[in-house]
């Protein structure tokens, strides 16, 4: 496997760059500003002690869980926990993007699925497949080729053979669609929210921290405003608002923020 510009290029692949590679460091710089619901916490808290356990709990005869599935709506930090597991594990991410995965010819998705889920077998890390249902929608849709039935079926072998020397997650938008098939065979579930009150409120400040503000009260106020936001909205207004407080030469204030909201209006979509 080569890396070029952090581009994984799958064995056999044809040179076709198929996912990208972040190291534990890189990993650790994208996970700095988590913030999850607390159960959510509780389960990837339990999640990495058990993968530091693995030897006590093969003497037990007890399974270690390394199949994780994330799903609820977009922009509720499902990538981004998966950089901060990497960063925890200290393994690798390889971040899969599905638009190389799936081919014209159906039949080569299914070779490119073994070949993404062969790397991890061989190569210890934390693989990731982001918009999961892609190749994972229930085989029980008449309106479906039947050849992605056939991935479907690849990936279940996938699944059944990953091994445990290697993390694997997945997350979608659309878990209702999932093959049950498929669902059954993760360990972990994680279900997203978007963020209330304080999970809003921690994020701001967050992304404030090393940033001047006009007063610390304007932080309360941008949680409010924000209210119904996801915390990737969140993010895209406040640096909308940083850089007008940066083109200002000023702290950043208040109508910087609200100014920003209007003009990135999450809503519209």
């Amino acid at each position: 496997m080569s890396k070029t510009n952090n581009n994984v290029r799958l064995p056999r692949a044809k040179g076709m760059d198929m996912a990208t590679y972040y190291t534990p460091k890189e990993c650790a710089t994208k996970a700095k500003r988590i913030v999850l619901e607390p159960s959510n916490f509780q389960i990837i808290e339990e999640f990495i002690s058990i993968a530091g356990m693995k030897e006590k709990f093969e003497s037990f005869m007890v399974p270690v869980p390394n199949k994780m599935i994330l799903f609820g709506p977009p922009g509720t930090g499902k990538t981004l926990t998966a950089f901060y597991i990497a960063d925890r594990l200290r393994l690798p991410l390889i971040l899969v993007r599905l638009d190389t995965i799936i081919h014209s010819h159906l039949g080569e998705t299914g070779s490119n699925v073994r070949k993404i889920f062969d790397y991890a077998k061989s190569n210890s890390c934390v693989l990731f497949l982001d918009e999961f249902d892609a190749i994972a929608r229930t085989r029980d849709n008449n309106d479906e080729v039947k050849e992605m039935s056939r991935v479907v079926n690849t990936l279940l072998q996938c699944l059944d053979d990953f091994g445990d020397e290697s993390i694997f997650m997945a997350a979608t938008n659309l878990e209702d669609q999932l093959d049950q098939a498929v669902w059954r065979r993760f360990d972990t579930k994680m279900h997203y929210v978007m963020p209330d009150d304080d999970r809003r409120h921690a994020y701001i400040r967050l992304l404030c921290d090393d940033f001047k503000l006009e007063n610390s009260s304007i932080l309360s106020r941008a949680t409010e405003i924000m209210a119904g936001c996801s915390f990737a909205e969140i993010e895209q207004i406040i640096l909308k608002a940083k850089r007008k407080a940066i083109i200002a030469d000023m702290p950043l204030k208040l109508n910087q923020i609200e100014s920003s909201l209007r003009e990135y209006n999450p809503r519209s979509g």
